[in-house]
């Protein structure tokens, strides 16, 4: 059953949140779901040696193989049973799209029972970034992202999540964007808020950076989280121990227009969620990125600048990173990017401020798979188009009074800056 949270708004429609997926079937128990010890049960279970696990294991995770004829360490009388019971088919490729030159690689994804994701692989000069997917669909509603006006239809599974790193790995090696190249860096901005499907984001994590036989053994710090704003996820990954990096989707640095931007802020506000992300930094020692998607004449006024810096600094220097990113347009938005000089402006202020920022890059839009744009496309989208227009006018409705300089501006920047 679906837990449904309209969030109090000033007046008009309030968007819904849903953090509870439909009821659907469970993906099949995998490999990648269990740590080392409850694999070595499983084939303990079926008569073989416990160590047949850690073999099938470093298969998966240093071969990137599921294909049993490649297992030729295990004797050939056990390999089918193995791989049947620990290495099912999770999820199969529908379609794929490049971009960029053919530097950009957007693959549609069906999984076990139907339900669709997306993954987006992009290629650098000396390695590969993988944006992947924690959920099909989205609950947050922001009304400037796809996914998050498609909804939600279910959290994937640690092993749904891994699989998609798997699958992407072997294309990369194989060269599928020019030439071959290693995955080394991956962020979990696909579709889906990832601390809302916590237990198996902090699992994947652990496959992710774990060493063979229990994981990939990347780097911790190659490893990026977002989050619009989960207050008590993030406080519990900063707990963890994991030297992953924490980025913030902010868009805004005052409530009154948070609130109708990212609509989980009316649980959180940005005093809040800015006080948990300078805990996650202390706790790990890891600098918070601060994403910030610039819409024309909606967030990106040098005064908004300002107070965004006040907001930072005031918790100390240092500690955060800025990624300004041009608003992607979706389906039916009657929203539109920050024009260059806005963007210009509104770096150059936080730069004066003292503030680490960096137009974040940004790659896919052509083919649907930037930032805010992935919703895949067996979805409705004259639908998605539809709600999300009818979610824009609401806010347009109510941002009046947002767009304007507050009066006592002056005073509250002072009030943060006192102690700096």
């Amino acid at each position: 059953m679906e837990k449904q949270v309209k969030p109090t708004v000033e007046s008009g429609p309030r968007p819904t949140l849903t953090f509870q997926q439909k009821r659907r079937g469970k993906p099949p128990r995998h490999l990648a779901d269990l740590a080392r010890s409850e694999r070595r049960e499983v084939v303990s279970a079926l008569g073989y040696p416990a160590f047949r696990a850690d073999q099938l294991s470093r298969h998966y995770f240093e071969h990137r193989t599921i294909d049993p004829a490649a297992m030729t360490d295990l004797p050939q009388a056990q390999r089918d049973a193995i791989v049947t019971e620990l290495l099912p088919p999770l999820m199969e490729k529908v379609s794929e799209q490049f971009a960029d030159g053919g530097r950009t690689l957007k693959v549609l994804w069906k999984l076990f029972d139907g339900a669709v994701v997306e993954s987006v692989l992009m290629a650098y000069p000396d390695r590969a970034t993988l944006c992947l997917s924690s959920q099909a669909g989205c609950g947050m509603a922001c009304p400037f992202c796809a996914t998050g006006q498609a909804g939600l239809t279910r959290n994937l599974s640690t092993a749904e999540i891994i699989e998609q790193l798997r699958l992407n790995m072997v294309l990369a090696e194989s060269g599928a964007l020019g030439k071959p190249v290693r995955i080394t860096n991956v962020v979990f901005m696909g579709m889906g808020e990832p601390m809302a499907n916590y237990p198996a984001v902090r699992g994947a994590l652990h496959r992710m950076i774990d060493p063979a036989p229990e994981g990939f053994g990347m780097s911790a710090r190659h490893i990026t989280v977002s989050t619009v704003g989960l207050v008590p996820a993030i406080l519990k990954l900063a707990e963890e121990g994991l030297q992953v990096t924490l980025a913030v989707s902010l868009h805004a640095p005052d409530d009154g227009l948070r609130d109708d931007l990212i609509p989980i802020n009316s649980r959180y506000k940005t005093a809040e969620l800015l006080d948990a992300a300078r805990h996650y930094f202390v706790r790990t020692g890891r600098r918070v990125s601060i994403e910030y998607a610039l819409i024309k004449d909606m967030n990106d006024h040098k005064w908004r600048a300002e107070l965004l810096a006040a907001e930072l600094n005031s918790r100390g220097h240092g500690w955060a990173h800025v990624n300004p990113i041009p608003l992607n347009p979706t389906p039916g938005s009657i929203w539109t990017a920050s024009t260059n000089v806005a963007t210009r402006t509104f770096v150059d202020t936080l730069t004066e401020a003292g503030i680490s920022t960096t137009v974040r890059d940004t790659r896919g839009s052509d083919i649907d798979g930037a930032c805010g744009q992935l919703a895949a496309e067996v979805v409705d989208r004259d639908n998605v188009a539809r709600r999300a227009k009818k979610a824009q006018e609401a806010v347009e409705a109510r941002l009046a009074e947002h767009r304007t300089e507050p009066e006592n501006l002056a005073d509250q920047l002072a009030a943060m800056t006192a102690g700096y």
